[in-house]
């Protein structure tokens, strides 16, 4: 059965543990900067179709991490919008130093 979190700010203890091992954790940041590469030139080069490579890109990156490298299941299958939120918080607290790259 699925734990069920009151806010984000229970989610994200969880959303961390799950992303435990360092390649993986990479594996995610690559795949955000790729998300947001992607989606710069989707709007200066009117091309929609980037917003797609942009989704494969950034789930791409993070999914090879889970099955490949934490070995277990992305929190996004049943966690969605908690998911997509603690990704970018990951990348912001990988960015500032607060977790190691």
């Amino acid at each position: 059965m699925s734990k069920r979190f009151a806010n984000f700010t229970e989610f994200y203890p969880f959303y961390l543990s799950e992303h435990s091992n360092r390649t993986s954790r990479r594996l995610h940041f690559l795949g955000s900067c790729g998300v947001l590469i992607l989606l710069a030139l989707a709007v200066v080069q009117a091309r929609p179709w980037l917003l797609l490579a942009a989704l494969v890109c950034g789930y791409g990156f993070a999914w090879v991490g889970h099955f490949f490298f934490e070995k277990n299941r992305p929190a996004t299958f049943k966690h969605p919008l908690y998911s997509f939120v603690g990704d970018w918080v990951m990348f912001k607290d990988i960015l500032t130093g607060k977790i190691r790259f």
